[in-house]
């Protein structure tokens, strides 16, 4: 499954990658130096023993879209990151109709930085999320609260990842001979 992570700058994309990946996919001096993507990061995520994502983190800042959508043009899936410290900010919209646009049909938003917000935040964040995606074609799957430094929601994201995996396996072998073997 190649999934695509999208977002505002500093929504925790990057960071997300490397916790489930361990892989820093920002390996450029220049955005080591400015705290930000730049160009589009791979990682390999084995999630479980018969099922790997290949994660594409593309660059949240508005100047360089045009690189996330070169990235987006081949997922299957994306991570929507949305920080609960901002909620959705002018990327996220962008991205979100890039990946409309790209035909993406598998979403899932990870509610990032919770570890940064009390309770009441945090359902604030998931009703202004909730909110916004009744206007939106694209709707997500599940939406995940995620906090890096506690590894809250990683292994929900992975199930929920695993699940957009096996649904979409299970329609390509009744529409693939090959597999269908």
């Amino acid at each position: 499954l190649v999934v695509g992570t999208a977002g505002h700058i500093d929504h925790g994309k990057t960071t997300l990658v490397k916790a489930l990946t361990g892989i820093d996919t920002d390996r450029l001096a220049e955005e080591k130096k400015r705290g930000m993507s730049i160009e589009l990061g791979f990682a390999r995520w084995q999630i479980s023993e018969d099922f790997e994502v290949d994660l594409i983190d593309v660059p949240g800042h508005e100047k360089f879209v045009g690189t996330m959508t070169s990235g987006a043009s081949g997922i299957e899936a994306a991570i929507l990151v949305i920080s609960v410290e901002d909620g959705i900010m002018p990327q996220t919209r962008e991205h979100l109709r890039v990946l409309e646009f790209l035909g993406v049909k598998s979403l899932i938003v990870a509610l990032s930085k919770c570890d940064l917000a009390d309770a009441e935040i945090i359902e604030w964040q998931r009703e202004e999320i909730n909110q916004f995606f009744q206007s939106q074609r694209l709707k997500p799957l599940e939406v995940v609260n995620i906090s890096i430094p506690d590894r809250l929601g990683l292994n929900s994201l992975a199930e929920s990842l695993l699940s957009v995996g096996r649904s979409g396996r299970e329609h390509m072998k009744g529409n693939d001979p090959i597999l269908a073997v």
